[in-house]
């Protein structure tokens, strides 16, 4: 294992690798195997299809069969940093006052520095139960890579059954979130000149009929409450954004074809199986047999229950007293499936991300740090077995 740096030299260290999603992560990756790599250490790769990006799971400790210990997760990935306005070079990581700024502090590397120091730092004899470290990759492109890994992970390395995932919650212990189905719906016309209508089908005209039943599916989705509806605040309810339209080729040839794109933001307990089958109603009810719906991507909802020992553990940690959630989706969506309580914590807000000068406030970083630590001993150094 390398010789030890603190959080923020880490910190510093992980923005400087461009993670962008639209390049590779394997550097990064490679710089954090080298970092933690020891005797004691396990590393796994999970890569991608094209294997030009991966999943990691590195661990140390007993392995307990998900029966104790901690899995700190986040993504390795972020999203690209042009934006015009950056004050400061996006890749280094530049200290303003009570801010840490450059891409990625905030979401989620801040964390993600937390994670793997505090990992570096355990002594291997006081370890009980094991600690593991699963980084991901693609999540800013949909939970790409946390699908990927739930789909094709051997189980080499059992991963504790309570997961903080690092998303930027200000460190309000979040256990709902919102989830995100995105839909491509493919209308077809027929092509023919526009000097004689008879001669085609528009497709942008059928089009505006999908819209209207789209209208209304949003307007019942509004009024579909849940239990948990009112953890979510203004929004609680799942929401139905038509976001792009595209169609026709010139002004005097009649559309053949229009395509649409809409994205759902559904709540927990929804699946996205049912609620792309409400989608095809609204389409064939619309256009009959002229309308196909394709899915692009998913990102499912999490549901933990609010007796998970980590969120029990985590919220007293925080004096935290309710239950939380975030419209946002996150890694947790997927991982669920595997039968692990994940809970979304970590230092920053979500709103000083995905912006140019993303930011990170130095205070609670350091905060998160002592925090972090804490847990860490309940999880895996103390007697007991659960956090």
């Amino acid at each position: 294992m390398a010789r030890l740096m603190t959080p923020e030299a880490l910190l510093a260290r992980l923005v400087a690798f461009d993670s962008s999603s639209q390049v590779s992560n394997l550097p990064i990756a490679d710089f954090i195997c080298d970092y933690l790599d020891a005797p004691d250490v396990r590393i796994f790769r999970n890569l991608s299809a094209n294997g030009e990006k991966v999943n990691l799971v590195i661990a140390r400790g007993p392995r307990d069969e998900g029966a104790g210990g901690l899995t700190l997760s986040g993504h390795l990935d972020t999203v690209p940093f042009a934006e015009p306005d950056w004050t400061s070079d996006p890749l280094a990581l530049t200290r303003q006052d009570d801010r840490l700024i450059g891409r990625g502090a905030c979401d989620m590397k801040g964390f993600l520095a937390l994670a793997i120091h505090r990992f570096a730092s355990l002594n291997r004899s006081a370890l009980r139960h094991p600690l593991a470290l699963l980084l991901t990759c693609d999540e800013e492109l949909g939970t790409l890579g946390s699908r990927r890994f739930v789909e094709t992970w051997s189980g080499d390395e059992p991963l504790p059954r309570a997961v903080v995932i690092g998303e930027p919650t200000s460190l309000s212990v979040i256990r709902l979130h919102k989830g995100h189905l995105k839909l491509r719906i493919i209308i077809q016309g027929r092509a023919g000149h526009s000097a004689y209508p008879a001669s085609g089908v528009n497709a942008i005209e059928l089009a505006g009929g999908v819209i209207d039943r789209l209208r209304q599916l949003s307007r019942s989705l509004a009024a579909e409450m849940s239990r948990e509806g009112a953890l979510f605040g203004p929004v609680p309810h799942a929401t139905l954004n038509l976001a792009t339209i595209s169609g026709g080729v010139a002004l005097n040839v009649i559309p053949e074809r229009c395509v649409l794109e809409l994205g759902i933001r559904t709540m927990p307990g929804m699946t996205s199986s049912d609620v792309t089958d409400r989608v095809r109603r609204a389409v064939a009810a619309a256009v009959g047999g002229c309308g196909a719906v394709e899915l692009i991507g998913d990102s499912p909802p999490l549901r933990t229950s609010e007796l998970a020992p980590i969120h029990v553990a985590l919220a007293r940690l925080m004096n935290q007293g309710d239950s939380r959630a975030v419209a946002f989706a996150s890694d947790g969506g997927w991982l669920q499936t595997m039968g692990l309580d994940c809970v979304l914590w970590g230092p920053g807000s979500i709103e000083a991300a995905h912006r140019a000068d993303e930011w990170l406030p130095v205070s609670e970083f350091e905060r998160a740090a002592g925090l972090l630590e804490r847990l860490v001993h309940q999880s895996c150094v103390a007697e007991s077995s659960k956090p």
